[in-house]
C-alpha cells in the first residue's frame, strides 16, 4: 500500500506519502491564496522527500471539505486527476474527520468539537465522540448559534481559534493535515470501511453567483 493524501479545504495545503503502516513524508503549508500555486509543487516535494515516483502510489486520498469553493476544488480535481491516470481508486473522507483523527494523535479523547473556518462570520463543525466517531453529520453555522450545543466541550481547528467566546477551550490541532488523513484511510482500508466519493462538500453555495434579474445589454 501506498497512499498518496491531498487536502485544500482550509488554508493549509497539506500533502502525504503513507504505506499503511506510518507517514513516509509530508509537506504542510498554510496560505488560503494559493492552493493552486502550491499543491502540485508540495506533491513533487513530498515524493522526492520519501524517494519514491508518483507511478509507485497505489491510492489516492482526498479530504471532501466541507470547505470554501475554491481551495476545496483545488485538491478534488488534482486528487481525481492522479487517479485516472495512474489507473488507480481515489478515497474521499471528510477534511472534519482527519482533523478529529489527529486530535486523537494529540492526546484528545472526547467527546469534543471540531470547527475550521467558513467565513462570512461562520464555521464548519461537527461534534466527535472520539477521535473516530463522528455525531451526525458536518454542519456550517454562525458560532453564537450553536454555543449551546457546543458548550464544555475542548475544541480543535482554526474555528476554534477565531471564536474564544464560543470554544473556550480550543487547542491543537489548529490546521488540517493530511498525514492524518493519510492513517486514518490507512485504518479505514484494512477495516473494509466506505469511502466518500471524490465530490466537494459545500453544505452552502458558492461566493460568486450569476446577478438575479441583471440587465441583457444588445446592440440595436
Amino acid at each position: 500500500m501506498l497512499l498518496l493524501a491531498v487536502d485544500t479545504a482550509t488554508p493549509a495545503v497539506t500533502v502525504a506519502l503513507h504505506d499503511g503502516e506510518s507517514v513516509l513524508a509530508e509537506s504542510n503549508q498554510v496560505d488560503a491564496r494559493r492552493h493552486g500555486e502550491l499543491l502540485l509543487p508540495s506533491v513533487d516535494a513530498v515524493l522526492a522527500d520519501a524517494g519514491v515516483k508518483l507511478e509507485a502510489v497505489t491510492g489516492i486520498v482526498v479530504g471532501v471539505g466541507p470547505g470554501p469553493y475554491t481551495g476545496l476544488r483545488v485538491g478534488l480535481v488534482t486528487a481525481s486527476t492522479f487517479a485516472a491516470v495512474l489507473g488507480v481508486p481515489v478515497h474521499g473522507l471528510c477534511t472534519l474527520d482527519g482533523l478529529a483523527y489527529a486530535a486523537g494523535a494529540a492526546g484528545i479523547e472526547g467527546p469534543f468539537t471540531v470547527a475550521t473556518d467558513a467565513r462570512r462570520k461562520e464555521v464548519y463543525w461537527a461534534r466527535y465522540e472520539d477521535p473516530r466517531t463522528r455525531s451526525g453529520e458536518p454542519a456550517v453555522d454562525r458560532p453564537a448559534d450553536i454555543a449551546g450545543r457546543v458548550a464544555g466541550l475542548p475544541a480543535v481547528g482554526q474555528g476554534a481559534q477565531l471564536y474564544p467566546e464560543v470554544f473556550p477551550d480550543a487547542r491543537a490541532p489548529v490546521h488540517q493535515s493530511a498525514a492524518a488523513l493519510a492513517a486514518l484511510a490507512a485504518e479505514r482500508l484494512a477495516a473494509g470501511a466506505e469511502f466518500l466519493p471524490p465530490t466537494p462538500l459545500y453544505l452552502r453555495r458558492p461566493d460568486a453567483e450569476v446577478p438575479k434579474n441583471y440587465k441583457v445589454v444588445t446592440p440595436k
